[in-house]
Order: structure tokens, then C-alpha cells, then sequence
């Protein structure tokens, strides 16, 4: 009996011992034990940085660079299209300046018919006046002789009667029966045709530019040709006229191309685009050069093979005076001109040039440029020219 109860009470204690130890046990410290265990041990896996192993150090190369793009092309802007004033009352306009820049010549004729008495040398003097304002040694003696005729007949002489009288006399030299007006206008089924011509430095690529402005501001379509193959700035200088005012130009990109071939691919452009005008721009070249006339002559006569050429327009420099009646002569012999452009008019007191160059070639001024201006440009106007002569 008392073994019984012996070994019931060491029971008892065990079963205490044991309970008491899972009681103490904090839940879930095997698990714990467990999970970093498997923590240190993946850790302690990985070598560090510069720890030394069988493979050797070990070096983190730095971080690539983000791969860059390459920026992608952007289109040059388009360039504002500009609209240009109507060629209409343009040399009214500019009457103030022209009037400043020739009133010399006209100031000094009335001083002299206003004199109270004209003897020989008075009349002699009014034609050495009258030849050094360039309008020519015969023009300007029967001017002379025309005023000397009047002023015996009509006798005693107001101001206004002196500005009245010489007005006249000017205007009918000046006047020409040739029409001035440039044919510009589409016609049976097809653009017009002008071709530029003359000599080195009188500006006639800017006067292409310029006509072209003009030509747009009266509502009408045109095509540029770049037939000045020789320079390449010339091309470029036509092409920046054409992209202000949204004409197309035709051009080579080779320097040194044909010009015939670049002045009819031109012209084919604006037949099959419809366009009102073709403007052709050739190079500039000496009228003693008869390789460089001939070749003048070709760039016409390959435009007539597509078309008639309507315009021949010579591009004189105003301030060249004389010489450029012998310029004019020549280019008259090749390209049969239809029409004078005189520019830097407004530079020069000798715009007696406009007398002589007409009386010399029977061919009307029909545009002067009177300015540096993009629409200094305009259709020339006998009596606006002569009052700006003569002043207020």
C-alpha cells in the first residue's frame, strides 16, 4: 500500500516538471529559433563586399548609365508667309524720296529759266545742267532749244509759269508711245514668262524678289527661277524672296548647272502648277563677254522651245550713268528687251538716265527701285517722276 502511494506521488511530480517547463516556454520560440536559423544562415550564405573567398574579391561594378536617345530631327520652321502692299500707288508713295534725292537737277533748271534775262550763256548752262543729269548730249540740246523757242513766244515768265513750262518739256521726253505696263497675266492656258537680265551688281535678283512681292500683293501666283548657277548664294537669296511670300522657286543643286535647263524646268513647273508667272533670274554677266551673250541667247531660246517668253526685263544701274546705255545696247542685240528696270534711283541726282535710256533703245522704263526696301519696287510714272524733278 505504501509502495502504491510512493509511486503515484513520483508520477505526479514528473507530470509537474514537465508541464511546468512547457508552461515556462514562451509559444512559438521554436518557430522563432526555426525561422532565424534559416535567416542567419541564408545571411551567412553571401559573401561581403571585399570578403576574401576562393573566387577572390568580389567588386560591384557601378550602375550603367541610362542608354540616351539620340534627339531626333526637327523640321526648320516655316516661315511666316507675308502679305505684300498692291503694286498700285506705290510711286506715289515714294515721291518724297525720290524727290529728295533728283530736286538738285530740277532746282537748278528753274533758278536758271527764272532769271530775268537768258542770254547765250544761260541757255548754255541749262544744257550743261540737262547732260550732267545723264539725260544725253542730243536729248538735252533739244530740250534746250524747245524751252528757248517758248520762252521767246510767251515772253514774260511767273514761277509757275517757268515750272509749268519746263514741266512740259520734261514730260515729253520722258513720255514714251511704248506701253509700260509689264505683261503679267496668265494667258491661253498659260503663266507669263519674264526673264531678268544684266550686268554684274545691278541687283537683279533682288529685283526678282522684289517683283515677285509685288506680283503677290496684286493676288497673282508665281514661280521663281534660279537660273544664276554660278552663284550659290544667288539661288538662296531667290529662294528666301519666295518662302516670305509663298512662291515656289526651281533650282539646281548643282553649282555650276545649265542655266537653260534650270529656266525651263521653271517654266514647266508653273505650266503644270497653273501659275500666273514665272520670274527667271539669270546671272549677271559683262556685255563685252560674247561667250557669256550667247549664252544668255540659249536660255531664251530653250524657254521657247516650251513656251513664248512674254518679258525681257534689263536691270540698268541708275547710277552708272551713260555706261549703261552701252550695257543696254548690247543686251537689246541678243535678248530683244521688252523693258527697263532702273534701280538705286533714289541714290543718284542723274535721273536724266530714264530720257536717254528710252531714246536710245525705243524701250519704256516700266519699274524703278527707289530703296533697299522689300516694296521699294514700283511701276515707273512719267508725271510722278518729273514733279519729284522738280519738287514742291
Amino acid at each position: 500500500m505504501t509502495a502504491y502511494i510512493i509511486l503515484i506521488v513520483v508520477v505526479a511530480v514528473l507530470l509537474l516538471g514537465v508541464g511546468g517547463t512547457m508552461l515556462l516556454r514562451p509559444r512559438g520560440m521554436h518557430g522563432i529559433r526555426r525561422g532565424r536559423a534559416k535567416e542567419l544562415d541564408l545571411t551567412g550564405s553571401l559573401p561581403k563586399v571585399g570578403d576574401d573567398t576562393s573566387a577572390g574579391t568580389i567588386t560591384v561594378p557601378p550602375p550603367a548609365p541610362p542608354e540616351e536617345r539620340p534627339a531626333e530631327p526637327q523640321a526648320p520652321p516655316r516661315p511666316t508667309i507675308e502679305k505684300p502692299p498692291p503694286s498700285a500707288g506705290r510711286m506715289v508713295r515714294l515721291r518724297a524720296r525720290l524727290a529728295r534725292s533728283q530736286s538738285g537737277f530740277g532746282t537748278a533748271l528753274l533758278g536758271l529759266l527764272s532769271r530775268d534775262r537768258l542770254d547765250d550763256d544761260t541757255w548754255d548752262e541749262i544744257e550743261e545742267v540737262l547732260i550732267t543729269a545723264d539725260v544725253g548730249v542730243s536729248p538735252a540740246r533739244q530740250i534746250t532749244a524747245d524751252l528757248r523757242t517758248r520762252v521767246k513766244v510767251e515772253g514774260t515768265r511767273t514761277p509757275e509759269e517757268v515750272r509749268a513750262m519746263l514741266r512740259s518739256e520734261l514730260l515729253a521726253q520722258v513720255e514714251t508711245e511704248a506701253s509700260r505696263n509689264l505683261r503679267t497675266q496668265r494667258h491661253e492656258g498659260r503663266p507669263a514668262v519674264v526673264l531678268v537680265v544684266g550686268v554684274n551688281g545691278t541687283g537683279k535678283t533682288t529685283t526678282c524678289g522684289k517683283l515677285a512681292r509685288s506680283l503677290v500683293g496684286d493676288g497673282q501666283t508665281v514661280v521663281l527661277g534660279a537660273a544664276d548657277t554660278f552663284r550659290a548664294a544667288a539661288a538662296d537669296q531667290l529662294e528666301t524672296w519666295g518662302d516670305r511670300v509663298g512662291a515656289k522657286t526651281v533650282r539646281s543643286d548643282k553649282e555650276g548647272a545649265d542655266p537653260a535647263s534650270v529656266a525651263f524646268d521653271a517654266v514647266s513647273a508653273g505650266i503644270e502648277q497653273e501659275a500666273d508667272v514665272v520670274l527667271v533670274d539669270t546671272a549677271g554677266r559683262l556685255h563685252t563677254k560674247n561667250d557669256l551673250m550667247d549664252e544668255l541667247g540659249k536660255v531664251k531660246r530653250v524657254i521657247e522651245k516650251r513656251t513664248a517668253v512674254d518679258e525681257v526685263l534689263l536691270v540698268l544701274d541708275a547710277t552708272t550713268g551713260q555706261n549703261g546705255l552701252r550695257q543696254a545696247r548690247v543686251f537689246a542685240e541678243v535678248v530683244d528687251v521688252t523693258g527697263i528696270v532702273l534701280t538705286k534711283l533714289d541714290g543718284t541726282a542723274k535721273g536724266g538716265i530714264v530720257i536717254s535710256v528710252q531714246r536710245e533703245l525705243g524701250v519704256p522704263v516700266k519699274l524703278v527701285g527707289l530703296g533697299e526696301g522689300p516694296d521699294d519696287l514700283a511701276p515707273f510714272e512719267a508725271g510722278t517722276f518729273v514733279d519729284a524733278i522738280l519738287g514742291n
